[in-house]
């Protein structure tokens, strides 16, 4: 099992995205603060601003959503998934890549932070 944590500015958004646009099922939520989604052998933890991981750091910094990391989800059609969430005006980073391995394509959950979309060859 895989834990993965996401900042977000948007508790319910984000779990709206994760589960209705990429599968994930919400297995605990706690308010505004925190939501744990599960899919194939990964926990996603979204934690919103009242949450203890979005606390300043001792220097002041402020953690926020966004950035290059990511989580890369396996899917068997990339082309009609892409097309789905476009319709559901999921923003994306680029367009289909092909590579050595397969292809992929990064998209933003509502608060910014990247999935990469992979389809093996």
């Amino acid at each position: 099992m895989v834990t993965v944590r996401y900042l977000v500015d948007d508790v319910t958004a984000g779990v709206a995205f994760y589960r209705d646009g990429l599968g994930f099922a919400l297995t605990q939520q706690f308010g505004p603060a925190m939501a744990i989604l599960e899919k194939d052998g990964m926990k996603l933890w979204l934690a919103g601003p009242p949450s203890s991981a979005a606390k300043p750091m001792p220097d002041g910094a402020q953690p926020v959503p966004g950035g290059w990391n990511r989580f890369v989800l396996e899917v068997a059609d990339l082309p009609a998934l892409v097309a789905e969430l476009r319709g559901k005006n999921v923003v994306f980073r680029n367009d289909i890549l092909d590579g050595p391995g397969g292809r992929q394509i990064l998209c933003e959950d509502p608060a910014g932070n990247v999935i990469e979309l992979f389809q093996p060859r």
